[in-house]
Formats: C-alpha cells, structure tokens, sequence
C-alpha cells in the first residue's frame, strides 16, 4: 500500500504551501501546478522554494485558447499566466519551456521547467 506515503492537505494552495515550507519538508523531485491561475507566479516562487536541483516544474493551462498574446487582455486567469511564463523564462535558477496542445477539448498547453540551482 502507498496509503503511508500519501499526506492529503485541505485549504487554500497558498496557506498550505507556507505551511509546508514552514515544516521543512524534504524537496520535492515534481511539482505539478494546476490550481487557480492569477496566483501561478505566486505557486512558482513556492515551487522554488521546495525544489532542488534536477526538480520538474510542471504549469497546465498555460496557452489558454492563445489568450496569452492578447496584451490588452485584462481577465485574472490570463495576465496571472503570462506573468506566470515571463518568471519562469527569466528565472536564472529554471531552464524552461512551453508546450502547445491540441485535442478535443481545443488548444491549451503546459509548460515544463528544471530547476538549475
């Protein structure tokens, strides 16, 4: 069973991960971010924090319909993931990418990153 290895958290992403940092955890080898987007550069300086090198970082939903490259795009989800791609590009610690997806659901994407140092 995995059952013991499986520590289930409930309560807003942002509480939760503060507490963790808080409580030490060991660094994590993935980091899967799919929650409220507006807050993704926030998730990603926690991702940093409970990273190591060699650490994937994960983003989904990053294309949004190419909404993205709408500049004057005022909608949260949007503009907190353009922001989101522009930190995790420019971020000296992280070697990263985005890749566009395509399928029933229409277009959309993720973006993969590994922490350098």
């Amino acid at each position: 069973m995995v059952l013991s290895l499986v520590e289930i958290r409930v309560g807003s992403a942002l509480e939760s991960l503060a507490r963790l940092h808080a409580d030490m955890t060991d660094p994590f080898d993935l980091i899967f971010l799919d929650a409220d987007k507006p807050n993704n550069p926030n998730y990603l300086e926690w991702a940093l924090k409970l990273s190591r090198p060699g650490t994937l970082i994960i983003g989904d939903n990053v294309i949004r319909e190419g909404a993205i490259l709408d500049a004057a795009s005022t909608d949260a989800s949007v503009t907190g993931t353009r922001t989101f791609l522009e930190r995790l590009g420019n971020h000296p610690r992280l070697d990263a990418t985005a890749l566009q997806t395509v399928g029933s659901k229409g277009y959309d994407g993720f973006a993969l990153a590994i922490v350098k140092s």
